[in-house]
C-alpha cells in the first residue's frame, strides 16, 4: 500500500495539479487545463491576504480593497475551498458586516474606554458618561443581530424573537440594577422606556413623517394613516398596563392609616406578583392574537407587504447568534459599571437618580429603535413605525416589567408594581393623551408636536424634582 501511494504521488499529473493549486492560492489566479494561469478570478475565490486581484496587465484591481473593507454584504475568500482561507475570511466578514450595519457604530470607540474606566475606578461621572455612550452602539448591534435571527425563523417565531430581544438592553441594565438592590432605578427605567416610546419616539415619527408627507401630488394637505387594529389593540393594552400601576399605588394609599409599613409592603408585593403573572399571560395571548389568529387586523389597508420591504439577511443564524451573545456579554459589563456609578453621580448633585433612570437610561437602550422608527415614518411607512414605538411600549409594560417583578421575587429583592405617585400620574396621563391621538388611525405633525411637548414637560418635572 505504501509503494502504491508513493507511485501515485510521483505521478507527473498529480505534481502539475498540486502546483496549480498552490499557484491558485498564492497568486490568486485560476489555472487552465493546459497549466497556464487565468488572468482574473472571482472575488469570492480570491485570497484574503497577499497581493490580491490582478488584472490582465498585472496591475492590482482597484475594487478589491473596496470589496474587502467597504462592501456591506460580502468579503473575498468566504467561498474559498480552502478552510484555512474560508474560516478567517468568514470571521472577518461577520465582523465587517456588523460594524457597517449602522452609522451609530462609530461610537463603539467608547466601549474599551468605558470598560477600562470602570475597571480602574476612574471618576464616577466619567465612568457613567463613557459607558453611557458605549451602550448606545452596542444596542444598535444587538438590534441588528436580533433582526438577522428573526428573519430566518419565519413570521410567527421571528416576531416572538423580536418581542423577546427587542428590549434586551433595558432588560440587562435593569437586571444589573435589580441585583444591586436599586429598585427605584429599575422602576424608573421601565417607566422611562414606556414614556420614551409612547411620547418621544411616536412624537418624532408623527412630527417628521407629517412634515415629510404633508401634501399629496396635487398639493392638498393630507395625514398619514396606519392600521386601526394596531391602534385600538395598543391603546387597550396600554390602558391595562396603566391600571396595573394605579391599583397598587391606590391600595397602598388606602392602607396608609390602617396597617404598618411591613403589612403594606407585603400586600403590594402580593398584588404585584399576581398581577405580573396575569400580564405575562395576556402578553402571550397578544402575541398569538397579532401574529397568528387575527394578524390581518394588523396589516395596512394596502396589503400585508405594502408597508414593509423584504429583508435580505446578511448573516447566517449561527453567526448572528454569536454576535448576539458577545454583544450581550459586553453590554452586561458596561451596564454594571454604569449602574455602579449612579449613586456617586447623584450624590455629586449633577442629576437625581430618578432622572437618570427615567430619561437617560431609556435613551441608551432605545437609540437604535428611535432612529429606525423616524426613518420609516419619513418614508410614510407608519405601520412599521407604530410597531416599533407602541410595540416596544407593550413589550416593556406587559413582558419586561412583570418579568423583573418575578425575577426580584426569585432572588429576594422586593420589586413591585407600586410606583411613586407622580410617576403613576405621569404614565396615566401619557397613555390617555396617546390614546386620543392614535385612535382614529391617522397622524400629522401637530399631533407629533403635542406628544413631544408632553414628554419635555415630564422630563423637566423629573429634572427639577429633588
Amino acid at each position: 500500500m505504501g509503494k502504491g501511494l508513493i507511485n501515485y504521488l510521483s505521478n507527473s499529473a498529480v505534481h502539475v495539479q498540486t502546483r496549480q493549486i498552490l499557484r491558485r492560492f498564492t497568486t490568486g489566479k485560476f489555472p487552465h487545463e493546459d497549466g497556464t494561469a487565468s488572468p482574473t478570478m472571482d472575488d469570492e475565490e480570491s485570497p484574503l491576504l497577499g497581493r490580491g486581484h490582478r488584472t490582465a496587465n498585472g496591475s492590482s484591481e482597484p475594487n478589491f480593497w473596496k470589496h474587502l473593507l467597504l462592501d456591506r454584504t460580502s468579503s473575498p475568500g468566504t467561498k474559498s475551498a480552502n478552510p484555512l482561507v474560508r474560516l478567517p475570511a468568514h470571521i472577518f466578514n461577520v465582523t465587517k458586516i456588523t460594524l457597517l450595519s449602522s452609522w451609530i457604530n462609530i461610537l463603539l470607540v467608547f466601549v474599551p474606554f468605558g470598560l477600562i474606566a470602570g475597571t480602574c475606578e476612574w471618576d464616577a461621572t466619567l465612568v457613567f458618561a463613557l459607558n453611557f455612550f458605549a451602550i448606545i452602539p452596542l444596542a444598535a448591534v444587538l438590534s441588528f443581530a436580533t433582526e438577522e435571527i428573526a428573519a430566518k425563523l419565519g413570521e410567527t417565531l421571528g416576531g416572538l424573537v423580536n418581542a423577546t430581544l427587542g428590549n434586551a438592553v433595558e432588560l440587562i441594565v435593569s437586571i444589573v440594577a435589580l441585583r444591586a438592590g436599586e429598585v427605584g432605578i429599575v422602576q424608573a427605567s421601565m417607566l422611562g422606556s414606556i414614556l420614551s416610546n409612547l411620547l418621544l419616539v411616536l412624537g418624532f415619527c408623527f412630527f417628521l413623517g407629517g412634515l415629510a408627507n404633508m401634501r399629496d401630488a396635487d398639493g392638498n394637505a393630507i395625514e398619514q394613516s396606519f392600521s386601526a387594529g394596531t391602534a385600538q389593540t395598543a391603546c387597550s393594552l396600554m390602558t391595562l398596563a396603566s391600571a396595573t400601576m394605579i391599583l397598587p399605588a391606590a391600595l397602598y394609599g388606602v392602607l396608609d392609616n390602617k396597617s404598618s409599613d411591613g403589612d403594606k409592603e407585603e400586600v403590594a408585593l402580593l398584588l404585584s406578583r399576581c398581577s405580573s403573572v396575569v400580564l405575562l399571560t395576556l402578553y402571550v395571548m397578544y402575541l398569538i392574537f397579532s401574529l397568528r389568529s387575527h394578524k390581518r387586523l394588523f396589516e395596512s389597508e394596502a396589503g400585508p407587504n405594502a408597508e414593509e420591504e423584504e429583508h435580505d439577511t446578511l448573516l447566517g443564524p449561527w453567526s448572528a447568534a454569536v454576535v448576539l451573545l458577545l454583544t450581550t456579554l459586553v453590554i452586561s459589563f458596561c451596564a454594571d459599571h454604569m449602574v455602579g456609578s449612579i449613586d456617586s453621580v447623584a450624590e455629586s448633585g449633577a442629576m437625581n437618580k430618578t432622572f437618570i433612570g427615567l430619561i437617560l437610561i431609556p435613551i441608551v437602550g432605545n437609540a437604535a429603535e428611535h432612529v429606525t422608527a423616524c426613518v420609516v415614518a419619513v418614508k410614510n411607512k407608519m405601520d412599521l413605525a407604530m410597531g416599533v414605538a407602541i410595540g416596544s411600549s407593550i413589550q416593556i409594560s406587559l413582558l419586561v416589567t412583570p418579568s423583573l417583578v418575578l425575577l426580584g421575587w426569585a432572588i429576594g429583592v422586593p420589586m413591585t408594581l407600586r410606583f411613586e405617585t407622580f410617576q403613576t400620574v405621569a404614565f396615566a396621563v401619557s397613555v390617555l393623551v396617546v390614546t386620543y391621538t392614535v385612535q382614529d388611525g391617522k397622524s400629522n405633525y401637530l399631533e407629533g408636536a403635542m406628544l413631544l411637548g408632553l414628554y419635555g414637560i415630564i422630563a423637566l418635572a423629573f429634572w427639577a424634582s429633588p
